[in-house]
């Protein structure tokens, strides 16, 4: 078998079994692109779960599934006669080949910052984007929107020119807030937020999201990380509260909070 042959085989196979599944199942046949979105969201989700664990078996296994989204969501292109699967691979080829003229032309481009300048100078200029914010997707999770505005703002050079801007700015944010609360004290449970102290949160996020970008951190998946290590610590307390004997929603906070104490140490 000549090198790319198991490859070319394997996708025209999934390409085929894409195309029998819409003939021949029942659930398939029903499908449009709006009822498949949702389940491309959720794949693309699980794929970034399975790489944050550092599970290279479960990566495997979710990026087949994503995988099989673009497979479906292309046939259905291709239904419309709007292009299918071969269009898709051409135009990203295309596509990927003149944002990257440091690699299949002669632009000088050293670091991964001044790729990042280029890819929107590209984008906005040589592919007539118009406007700064060109493009986003309002359909992004806040977090992730937050942070491909702020990117499209500093790729026109509106940007802090290190991370302390940004930080100063989140202590001035914070003030605010608590000022906000100290005046109209804190709502009642279940009930509508003052809209100053829900503006002021707003204001709040946007910063940390700012400063994450500063740092290279993707704040949607610290986010979902810090999380997933929260319950992983509050069902460790609670299990060691059950191993004594009690149970950890009912202690007092204090000592729920030295149980969780416990459950953060041995979590290192």
């Amino acid at each position: 078998m000549a090198p790319g042959d198991g490859l070319t085989e394997a996708l025209v196979s999934l390409q085929a079994l894409t195309e029998r599944l819409r003939r021949d199942c029942p659930w398939d046949r029903e499908q449009t692109a709006r009822t498949i979105v949702p389940h491309t969201v959720e794949e693309a989700y699980e794929v970034a779960d399975a790489a944050l664990a550092g599970r290279p078996d479960r990566l495997l296994d979710e990026l087949g599934d994503l995988l099989f989204q673009v497979y479906f969501l292309a046939l259905l292109l291709s239904e419309q006669g709007e292009g299918g699967l071969e269009e898709v691979a051409r135009a990203i080829h295309t596509k990927l080949v003149r944002r990257h003229p440091h690699v299949f032309g002669d632009v000088e481009a050293r670091t991964a910052g001044r790729v990042r300048e280029r890819w929107e100078r590209i984008k906005r200029d040589d592919e007539g984007r118009e406007g700064v914010f060109h493009d986003v997707g309002a359909s992004l999770p806040a977090l992730l929107l937050a942070r491909k505005v702020q990117r499209r703002a500093a790729a026109v050079g509106y940007d802090w020119p290190d991370v302390a801007g940004p930080l100063a700015k989140l202590r001035e944010e914070l003030d605010e807030l608590a000022a906000e609360i100290e005046r109209l004290g804190e709502p009642g449970a279940e009930t509508e937020p003052d809209a100053r102290i829900a503006d002021e949160v707003g204001d709040a996020l946007f910063t940390v999201v700012n400063v994450a970008r500063r740092l290279n951190v993707d704040p949607e998946l610290a986010l979902r990380q810090t999380t997933g290590k929260f319950v992983s610590r509050v069902e460790r307390a609670a299990a060691l509260a059950a191993e004594r004997g009690e149970a950890w929603t009912e202690l007092a906070l204090d000592d729920q909070e030295r149980y969780y104490e416990q459950a953060k140490e041995a979590s290192g």
